[in-house]
């Protein structure tokens, strides 16, 4: 928790300002009392009232609303400029949080995974967020408050006091042999929210598959499951501050007994007056409140370490693949070259690629073909780095992918992955993702060339058309279409299209492919797909066979020689050219 105090270094003044109101608040409101024993000593002093003692009670009173008065204002200063302190800190967490997981490769995003980082940014901010508010509220209200009435009280009457030397250092102990449960079982609670989080991102993601296969049934029971082990594991977290309530309440009127029994028996000696017992029972009150006050910012501060220490996990991860010592902010050009290359993924027993050799020339179009799992989409996700090799190296213009800049060799190498995302907002929103400053006739050439301009102009609104979240309102084709525009409206060196074709005919799949062809002839292009009408016309096609290159060569010269290429093209040919359909490479 301290360790994520650094970033609220921009809101240190309200941070402060506000303990310093609060303790304000306190001392008002601990002069209060003291005014009304007064005023309870003179008229039990007077047999009458008189001018002059009234006199006295009307100004005693004055002080008491100014007093009064005084720690409303301060506290309510205090819990305002808190607030500011407490939602800063919090938005700067998410801020940084955020920032950190854009640094991540898909490596670092799969040891956490998507629903664990949602929880983490959201429900762990929240409980530090409301923690540093309460801490800064109130745990200088507590102490302060604690030790001046106890002072105040032993002043009036040590005897009275002396009820607080069995029952304070009772909590205390309570509290110590609770506090690490708690810690561990709110832990606990917090990995649960990670798989509730799953459940429904699942669900709410892929609905459009629940309906398709009639499984709401089968999803309302899993979500139920979920939903009430969630429920289990927050009662079992809150069964010991469900439980110790009771026993803390128990402990502090059990405490006030206590007080009124040796003050009724102190009084009837004649050892202290009925305006002090009153004060003291009001400083007895505030010295429970704010002891319990400052157990519960102890227990929530170490419910919040299970947060703090997730959070943290975040922001002092060290993204995989880094660019701290490379220097060249420029790719010469599309040219492309494995060296020996292998790969396995984080924690992966197997290598899914083994000693790839290959070479691509700037400007060439080619062809990627293997059955599924044959680690396709492993192989070019190593091109701009989305990946990091385990052996041999990755060339771009003739230089080592790892001594580029990430955010320039990024720039040029552009990626339609197998899942097509589209954002809400209009189309031409989505489609300057490729390039924030291109025109509009910009936009139609892209679209053009990816074949998509007509079917954007059947639209009323045209590229002004508002696309649903995950442009769910446009068909798989369409978006695929969509996605490869923004692409090429990138103008990178180097384009992959990650079996980004496979729901369009093959005729529209022709088109794209003679538009890329001809209006982008410089830029490198890869084309994954399932079918060999894909690739048939590129200038070179790989064959992936379990990890391994096992043939290059053109559609001629591989439907010659090569069984792998004859066996895919022959059952595509007897299949009507639907061979491997589903896709699903790595």
């Amino acid at each position: 928790m301290l360790k994520l105090l650094k970033y609220a270094k921009k809101y240190i003044i309200p941070a402060l300002l506000s303990p310093v109101l609060m303790v304000g608040e306190v001392i008002l409101e601990l002069m209060i009392p003291l005014v009304m024993a007064d005023i309870i000593k003179i008229v039990q002093a007077e047999d009458g009232m008189t001018d002059d003692s009234l006199n006295v009670i009307l100004k005693l009173g004055l002080r008491m609303l100014v007093y009064a008065f005084g720690s409303l204002f301060c506290g309510a200063m205090a819990a305002r400029v808190a607030s500011v302190a407490g939602m800063g800190f919090g938005a700067k967490l998410r801020e940084v949080m955020m920032a950190k997981i854009q640094t991540f490769s898909f490596s670092n995003i799969d040891r956490f995974s998507t629903a664990s980082l949602i929880t983490r940014i959201t429900t762990d901010v929240n409980s530090v967020q409301n923690t540093f508010l309460m801490m800064i509220r109130m745990l200088f209200r507590s102490p302060v408050q604690f030790v001046v009435a106890l002072i105040f009280t032993i002043k009036m009457s040590k005897e009275v006091s002396s009820a607080f030397l069995v029952s304070l250092p009772l909590i205390a102990l309570i509290l110590i042999i609770f506090a690490p449960i708690m810690l561990k079982r709110f832990k606990k609670m917090l990995e649960m929210f990670d798989g509730f989080n799953a459940s429904i991102q699942e669900n709410l993601t892929n609905i459009r598959v629940v309906k398709a296969f009639v499984r709401s049934n089968y999803e309302k029971d899993k979500f139920k499951k979920a939903n009430d082990d969630l429920l289990q594991a927050a009662l079992h977290a809150e069964k010991l501050m469900i439980l110790g309530q009771p026993v803390f309440m128990l402990v502090m009127y059990g405490t006030i007994l206590a007080i009124l029994y040796i003050a009724a028996k102190v009084i009837s000696a004649e050892t202290l007056l009925i305006g002090d017992f009153t004060a003291i029972y009001t400083y007895a009150m505030q010295i429970l409140m704010s002891f319990l006050m400052l157990i519960f910012l102890i227990a929530q501060f170490f419910m919040s370490q299970a947060s703090a220490k997730r959070i943290l996990e975040v922001v002092e991860e060290v993204p995989d693949i880094r660019d701290d010592n490379a220097t060249i902010t420029t790719v010469k050009d599309g040219s492309i070259e494995f060296k020996n290359v292998s790969f396995k993924y984080d924690k992966a027993q197997k290598a899914v690629i083994n000693n790839a050799n290959f070479s691509i020339a700037s400007g060439e179009m080619v062809g990627i073909i293997g059955t599924t799992g044959s680690a396709k989409s492993s192989l070019v996700q190593l091109i701009p780095r989305l990946y990091d090799v385990s052996d041999g190296e990755v060339t771009v213009g003739g230089v080592n992918v790892k001594d580029y800049k990430i955010h320039a060799l990024r720039e040029e190498v552009s990626m339609v992955l197998q899942k097509n995302v589209l954002f809400s907002g209009t189309i031409a929103e989505n489609l300057r993702w490729g390039n924030k400053n291109a025109t509009d006739e910009e936009l139609v050439e892209a679209c053009k060339i990816a074949d998509a301009h007509n079917f954007i102009s059947s639209f009323p609104e045209g590229y002004n058309t508002d696309l649903s979240q995950g442009g769910s309102n446009v068909s798989g084709g369409q978006k695929q279409r969509l996605c490869i525009a923004r692409a090429i409206l990138k103008k990178p060196k180097i384009l992959i299209l990650d079996d980004s074709t496979s729901a369009v005919d093959t005729f529209t799949d022709s088109k794209i492919r003679k538009g890329l062809r001809q209006c982008i002839p410089n830029t490198t292009k890869i084309i994954i797909a399932q079918r060999i009408s894909s690739v048939e016309d590129c200038d070179k096609i790989i064959i992936l066979d379990n990890g391994k290159v096992n043939d290059i060569g053109t559609h001629e010269e591989l439907l010659s020689r090569n069984e792998i290429y004859q066996d895919i093209y022959n059952s595509q040919q007897k299949g009507g050219d639907d061979f491997d359909l589903q896709g699903g490479a790595n």
